[in-house]
């Protein structure tokens, strides 16, 4: 264990914990934004039920199956595919943060490289055969791993509300498979923060304008 990180092994080991399994599912691609832009890598995230961005995936009991078969089995009902998972696509685990669980919970992220074709037919079964569509997953997005001279793209994209470690977990492994340099990183990380303080300097514009019409709904 080295700075709040597990192997599969030693997470398995922990008493009294619960065990959530994630997956970041992605493929490469050759395809351009506008024909101009390349995109360079697909990978799927979803909006959650809650609001909140996340990678598929879920609560899996290890007394009654393997990680690896609970993953799968949740793939099959987030995203409409049963995708074998493997203890070698086990990146790392970690606890997850308090607020995100009542009980210890113990946070596994998987990475699995799919075929461009695989991972569209995910997008598809995700939105038409997926038992939790519309219910627990209100949709699958991309990651633009791009950045527009005007900041859009990746540093909107780390702006948004994520669940548990999963802004952490996408990050590193940008940088871990090389998708972004650290630079590209830390352009993207700057124009972020400047989105939060702009988004919250909305949001209490827009509460004030509600305090002072609230007798008017």
């Amino acid at each position: 264990m080295a700075s709040g990180q597990f192997t599969r092994e030693e997470a398995l080991l922990c008493q009294g914990c619960r065990h959530g399994c994630h997956v970041m599912l992605y493929a490469d691609t050759k395809s351009r934004l506008w024909g101009r832009t390349p995109i360079r890598h697909i990978i799927l995230m979803q909006m959650r039920y809650d609001g909140l961005l996340g990678f598929p995936g879920g609560l899996v009991d290890p007394k009654k199956e393997t990680l690896e078969e609970g993953l799968s089995r949740e793939l099959l009902e987030e995203v409409g595919v049963a995708l074998p998972i493997y203890e070698e696509d086990h990146v790392v685990a970690n606890y997850a943060p308090a607020s995100c669980s009542k009980s210890l919970l113990m946070a596994h992220f998987y990475v699995k490289k799919l075929e461009e074709e695989q991972i569209r037919e995910v997008e598809r079964a995700a939105a038409s055969t997926a038992a939790d569509h519309g219910q627990e997953v209100l949709g699958m997005v991309r990651v633009p791993i791009h950045t527009m001279r005007t900041g859009a793209g990746l540093s909107y994209f780390l702006s948004h509300t994520f669940i548990g470690n999963a802004r952490s977990q996408l990050v590193h492994t940008l940088l871990r498979l090389n998708m972004v340099t650290p630079e590209e990183l830390h352009k993207a990380l700057t124009h972020s923060l400047k989105e939060h303080t702009r988004t919250a300097e909305d949001l209490k514009a827009t509460l004030t304008m509600i305090e002072t019409k609230r007798d008017q709904y």
